[in-house]
């Protein structure tokens, strides 16, 4: 769980992803149409993906992608930063993040 929570807390927004997945696809494409800074871990492209995968398995993500951490916290999946997203509370989150200015 180290690796992730120091990954997570790097950016103002970090997403684990795989590349080939198409609900990971979708929330970058949402959260970078907000002009948000974040950066990507892809892991099936990564020597260590596995190992970060597991520990994201063990904060409770499930599918272990796309973990979305805003602000240094985890926010959750593609379900999670939808509802916020509808509610209207993403945009709040990535300004309090400071990784949007609008």
């Amino acid at each position: 769980m180290a690796t992730v929570l120091a990954l997570g807390a790097e950016k103002p927004v970090v997403i684990f992803s795989n590349s080939g997945c198409c609900f990971c696809h979708t929330i970058k494409i949402l959260i970078y149409g907000f002009g948000a800074s974040l950066a990507v871990y892809e892991l099936d492209e990564l020597p260590n993906g596995r190992q970060l995968e597991r520990e994201l398995l063990s904060l409770g993500c499930r599918p272990s992608v796309p973990a979305v951490f805003i602000g240094g916290e985890l926010v959750g999946g593609s379900t999670e930063v939808m509802s916020l997203h509808i509610r209207g509370k993403l945009v709040q989150m990535l300004k309090k993040a400071k990784a949007i200015f609008i």
